[in-house]
């Protein structure tokens, strides 16, 4: 390979070109982002960002040392084997890293709303959440629940709405979001409730009720941001296509981050995972088999949020679980296994418990056997119940 173009400048585009020189490539590397920031976190927006504890969270990075060619401003708009169409021209490649990301879902409505996915996102919501204003949010999912502790702790009146039963129904099941609904005291949360669209002033539900609103916020989830693949010659299917190696099947191109479905050799199934860790790790397996290598990315995805003074950590993949207990301690901490029938552990979520989701990966990993009866004394550590 002579040149390397990589489309999105995230995390996951920015650690493949570090990935690609850390390996040994020594040709042209070309990064384009849509975005004219230089790469950031994205956790922090809704943590720190959103709560006013910082104004960033940039990645610090000298492109002029790694030799990068950085273009910020820049999107894809369509490919062809060897050529990137962009809003700036063509741009002619030999490798090509796909890490676009994902892009919020929107509500219908003609009102106002905002979505927080990017720096100028945070900092757009940030400034509406002043004490006394009315706040609504749509969705009581991750991103949700931590917009509604920010707000509530900047003084707003929060209404959060939700088509589920239970807040995190969709993320982990309504068993384990029942647990949580206790968290929301002081906050309007309206549980099976749809929003039909919003409008000027709120949110208008299904059933004509209107819920009056200064601030509105969308967080109903993300899809991968692969329009612009959309009629190429390249696989897609809830994002980009790629095998465990995280190839796609236009020949020379890897994707990685939000937007790469990859084949999981460990749950036999394909997965997308829209955390952080998956964008700070599977770009050294992109650029690896870009150039060559027999790597294969199969990680234990791991995701935590920061929501009414609760740190929630998850680990695993808990579909491939077949029952679920609990570890729960008398001073509010717990944690929620899933098991397979023949007691191997798929996922732990743990709340305040980071010791358990520490212990929780790593047993997942080497795929050891539990000992359940140990396993639900919350003062036995988890590592002590491998049989």
């Amino acid at each position: 390979m002579n040149h390397v173009v990589v489309v999105g400048a995230g995390l996951a585009g920015l650690r493949s070109a570090e990935a690609l020189r850390s390996r040994g490539f020594t040709g042209r590397i070309t990064l384009i982002g849509q975005e004219r920031h230089r790469p950031y976190d994205r956790p922090p927006l809704s943590k720190a960002v959103l709560s006013g504890a910082a104004d960033s969270s940039f990645v610090e990075t000298d492109f002029a040392a790694i030799d990068v060619d950085f273009r910020p401003g820049v999107s894809a708009k369509a490919l062809r084997e060897g050529v990137v169409e962009t809003t700036e021209g063509e741009l002619d490649y030999d490798g090509l890293v796909i890490a676009t990301g994902a892009e919020p879902i929107r509500l219908p409505g003609d009102g106002p709303q905002h979505v927080l996915r990017t720096l100028d996102d945070a900092h757009e919501l940030r400034a509406g959440l002043v004490r006394g204003a009315r706040v609504a949010i749509i969705g009581a999912g991750w991103i949700g629940a931590e917009v509604a502790t920010a707000a509530r702790r900047a003084g707003c009146a929060v209404t959060v709405i939700e088509a589920g039963p239970t807040p995190l129904a969709t993320a982990v099941g309504t068993e384990i979001g029942a647990r949580t609904e206790h968290w929301y005291d002081g906050i309007d949360l309206r549980l099976d409730t749809m929003v039909g669209s919003v409008e000027e002033g709120g949110v208008e539900l299904v059933g004509g009720e209107f819920i009056e609103a200064h601030v509105v916020v969308a967080g109903i989830g993300v899809r991968p941001a692969v329009e612009w693949l959309a009629g190429d010659d390249i696989d897609l299917h809830n994002g980009v296509v790629t095998d465990e190696h995280l190839r796609a099947s236009l020949p020379g191109t890897v994707a990685a981050g939000d937007c790469a479905a990859w084949w999981s050799r460990r749950w036999q199934t394909r997965l997308r995972v829209e955390h952080w860790d998956t964008a700070l790790n599977s770009p050294e397996v992109a650029a690896g088999t870009l150039m060559g290598e027999d790597v294969a990315y199969d990680p234990v995805p791991y995701f935590w949020s920061e929501q009414f003074g609760h740190m929630v950590q998850y680990a695993g993949h808990h579909p491939a679980g077949e029952r679920l207990l609990y570890r729960e301690d008398p001073g509010g901490t717990w944690s929620a296994v899933w098991l397979t029938a023949d007691d191997f552990l798929t996922a732990v979520l743990a709340v305040d418990r980071p010791r358990d989701l520490l212990q929780g990966r790593r047993i997942i990993a080497a795929g050891h056997r539990l000992d359940t009866e140990r396993l639900v004394d919350p003062q036995v550590s988890l590592r002590d119940c491998v049989v």
